[in-house]
């Protein structure tokens, strides 16, 4: 008994000499988004259509180095150390590329997935243990799911979207491809991370979402940051939405994809550019206005590293937002692959401060010195006023 007390007092004699080893935690996250198994990329380390299971791979490889590079000095959280400690890494989907002829299924992308994002990645969190793996689904793993307008092979293929839920939801009865119905297993799950409270829903906010999202901050103190992760921007796409003239069906001519449950309010054919869903970010806005803790939006689709401040159709909101690229279809990358990059996301939940790096893996791509180069970098405090 007295060598059991003993213990317990140099326990607290070291927390109490090195407080560091409580309070310095800091919640390390990788966030990639848009791996699109199943096409090529034009150009890849000296190749040509170079398979996308090849690019992961690479991409993967890239990530497990991570924790031994030195961050720069740039006055973010863990400037100037290494980067240690990997405890979460997001995918932000489209894991497997739609099936238009010539595409491969969509089972037989996710194979690849799991090969490459379950088997070979091995970095690890501030406890040791293998960091854990958050997906949210993309518009073109919705679509093999429930079809397109134009012709796919098979003509749907769910298998992306039942493993996404069966891993992130973990119902007690898995879902089957048969047993999949995406008007009602939508991907939306949270977890609260040392005191932040992290969202992960299926492709945009739109009105049917934030009735989940509503529900689950129910449960959340208005004082605890919120930080969003999703497939689409918030200014969105027009042609996600459902088309609004019954029977509601999809075609090349009208373009909606019913990707998500509201329907598009602003014509009867998908419009283009940001000023096509005005109506239906303002459904959002008023969202954000009625949660000010919502303080980070992070999101792929539409692929480049970009840091900004989404501030809604009527200038009337600011939300910091995060976009990432894609290791098959970043809009500058796909051109010039010394570009390439995911993002490392830094929290200190005790100055309740987000630090974003862009991390670029292929600045190199002939080099065995092919190491990662930070990039930009943002820092925004997710403290509720």
């Amino acid at each position: 008994m007295k060598n059991k007390f003993k213990s317990i007092t140099i326990a607290f004699l070291f927390i109490a000499i090195c407080p560091k080893v409580v309070l310095s935690q800091t919640i390390q996250m990788v966030f990639t988004s848009d791996a699109h198994y199943g096409i090529t990329r034009a150009k890849f380390r000296g190749d040509t259509a170079v398979a996308s299971y090849i690019v992961n791979a690479a991409l993967i490889k890239q990530v497990n180095n991570l924790p031994n590079s030195m961050i720069p000095t740039d006055g973010g959280i863990n400037s100037g150390k290494l980067v240690g400690g990997i405890d979460y890494v997001v995918e932000g989907g489209d894991i497997a590329n739609r099936m238009e002829a010539p595409i491969q299924s969509a089972a037989a992308s996710w194979a690849q997935f799991v090969n490459d994002y379950m088997g070979s990645l091995n970095v690890k969190g501030h406890d040791g243990k293998p960091a854990q793996l958050f997906m949210v689904p993309g518009n073109h793993d919705i679509t093999n799911a429930i079809g397109f307008a134009k012709p796919m092979s098979p003509p749907t293929d769910p298998s992306s979207m039942v493993n996404i839920y069966n891993l992130m939801l973990k119902p007690a009865k898995p879902l089957t491809n048969e047993s999949y119905d995406y008007a009602v297993d939508k991907i939306n799950y949270a977890h609260n991370i040392h005191g932040i409270h992290f969202m992960f829903i299926t492709l945009w906010p739109d009105s049917a979402e934030r009735i989940w999202m509503q529900k689950d901050l129910d449960t959340v103190a208005s004082t605890t940051p919120i930080i969003i992760f999703t497939h689409d921007e918030p200014n969105c796409e027009s042609k996600h939405f459902t088309n609004p003239m019954p029977p509601h069906n999809m075609t090349v001519k009208n373009k909606f994809q019913n990707l998500v449950e509201e329907n598009y309010k602003e014509g009867y054919v998908a419009g283009k550019g940001e000023d096509a869903t005005n109506e239906e970010q303002r459904g959002l806005v008023k969202f954000l206005k009625i949660h000010p803790n919502i303080k980070a939006y992070f999101h792929g689709n539409t692929n480049y590293n970009q840091f900004y401040t989404y501030t809604g159709p009527d200038n009337d909101v600011k939300l910091p937002v995060f976009r990432v690229d894609s290791p098959m279809k970043g809009e500058h990358s796909a051109k010039d692959e010394t570009l390439l990059s995911f993002q490392l996301i830094s929290i200190d939940p005790k100055t309740e401060d987000l630090t974003v790096r862009e991390c670029l893996w292929n600045t190199k791509p002939l080099s065995a010195d092919n190491n990662i180069v930070f990039g930009k970098s943002a820092t925004v405090s997710l403290k509720v006023n």
